[in-house]
């Protein structure tokens, strides 16, 4: 049998202040990698299948000025 070992405490301290959750993020930075440019490739629509919108979705998204117009 294997022994576990009790976690490391955390502090949990959510009222922390900008200064200290810039420092968490600058910290963690450098752990984070993004590549330089996602350039998206356009797809066949004989390639998509089996999606299906509900008539209700598709009216509602066409009443909407943003996707509709």
């Amino acid at each position: 049998m294997t022994k576990l070992k009790a976690p490391v405490p955390v502090s949990l301290d959510t009222d922390g202040d900008l200064a200290s959750l810039r420092g968490d993020c600058a910290r963690m930075a450098p752990h984070w990698h993004a590549p330089d440019r996602i350039t998206a490739l356009p797809v066949s629509p004989s390639l998509i299948h089996g999606v299906k919108v509900p008539s209700r979705s598709a009216r509602l998204l066409d009443a909407m000025s943003d996707y509709g117009d």
